[in-house]
């Protein structure tokens, strides 16, 4: 049987379990906001699934853009790829029947679910989707694809972020290897009023060095006048 008839089949089954997670999470009904279901789904689901458009890689679940594509080449619409993550959300299945992976069930629920589920529906599977562009040179679109400013406060990128600590605050005067350090393993030194266990200690995997390199550099040009020492 061809591939994309193998594929078709269950993505068609799932469509039906979609219609009534889409009528039981309101996602038909409730206005949703794709750009924050962006910085739900790097933090919530980007650490498992490799999408392009939300410049996530890893490898632990299904790369969505992969388990959609044969779907979009036949025609189904966002609304229904939303509708079939609204379902796989609020009722995970293993990868596989022999898989002991599975995703924990309502890891987004309410309005979250619906802005993931939108966001998830607008780009998975799109030939071409790829992370919004930014001024500000190469460190500035590491910042912007992986969502940093949904967690921080940082005026050049005109990023409100509450979750984590003010970089505009906490970073000028720290070394490039401190800062380094605190992006790779952020729980070393966990900020005062500031929870543990909350920024994704995954970014050296997820980051070239390269990567890597032009975040640090960027963010002690934003925020100390492109002054800092190299040490520890």
């Amino acid at each position: 049987m061809h591939r994309t008839s193998k594929l078709i089949r269950p993505l068609l089954a799932l469509a039906l379990l979609a219609a009534v997670a889409v009528a039981a999470s309101g996602c038909g009904t409730t206005s949703a906001d794709t750009e924050r279901g962006r910085v739900l789904f790097k933090q919530k689901c980007g650490t498992c699934h490799a999408m392009a458009q939300a410049g996530s890689t890893a490898q632990i679940g299904p790369n969505l853009d992969d388990a959609f594509a044969a779907a979009r080449e036949v025609g189904q619409t966002d609304a229904t790829v939303e509708g079939i993550t609204a379902a796989q959300i609020e009722s995970p299945r293993p990868v596989n029947a022999n898989s002991a992976i599975s995703m924990p069930p309502d890891i987004v629920e309410g309005q979250d679910l619906i802005d993931v589920a939108a966001y998830v529906g607008k780009y998975a599977g799109v030939p071409g989707a790829a992370p919004p562009r930014v001024p500000g040179g190469p460190g500035a679109q590491v910042f912007a694809n992986n969502n940093c400013g949904g967690c921080h406060t940082l005026a050049e990128a005109e990023a409100g972020g509450v979750t984590g600590p003010n970089l505009d605050e906490v970073l000028p005067g720290q070394s490039m290897a401190t800062i380094h350090e605190d992006i790779v393993d952020p729980n070393k030194v966990i900020a005062k009023g500031f929870p543990p266990n909350v920024m994704p200690a995954t970014y050296e995997q997820e980051l070239s060095p390269k990567e890597l390199d032009d975040l640090v550099q960027y963010l002690i040009e934003s925020t100390s006048g492109g002054k800092a020492s190299k040490g520890g």
